[in-house]
């Protein structure tokens, strides 16, 4: 890999830009979240949120996802994955927990060096992955 695609991809914890607001958060998730990523940013509804690593981490995996697919491209596979779900009959959480993104984020947000041994484009890897089925 080019080095300084490498530098670009791998985001380290210095060059994170972190707003905490939780209207923002709100408006932007239809008040479902309590943290999300929005390229370059790290919306957080509390400031507490930025000491849980896990929250951190996973968030910083999606940083990662919309670096790859260059920001619009990730947004736009994210909402038609989310409306394929809903059109399969899936409920909002279910549709969102389906999304190839989520589930790459959720399965390795507890392994805090995920993002320095990730591959590239990981995520293609959750997309034909088990629906999750599980009620909100």
């Amino acid at each position: 890999m080019h080095t300084s695609l490498f530098v670009a991809l791998y985001l380290p914890k210095f060059l994170l830009m972190i707003i905490v607001s939780r209207r923002l958060v709100n408006v932007l998730s239809f008040n479902f979240a309590s943290a999300m990523a929005f390229f370059p940013f790290i919306l957080l509804q509390k400031a507490s949120l930025r000491e849980n690593v896990i929250v951190m981490n996973h968030e910083r995996i999606h940083l990662r996802q919309q670096l790859e697919l260059m920001v619009v491209l990730f947004y736009a596979l994210y909402v038609v994955e989310y409306l394929v779900g809903r059109l399969k009959g899936q409920t909002h959480y279910q549709s969102y927990k389906n999304i190839s993104f989520e589930k790459e984020a959720y399965e390795n947000e507890h392994d805090l060096s995920y993002l320095k041994n990730r591959k590239i484009f990981s995520f293609r890897f959750y997309i034909l992955q088990k629906t999750i089925k599980k009620p909100f």
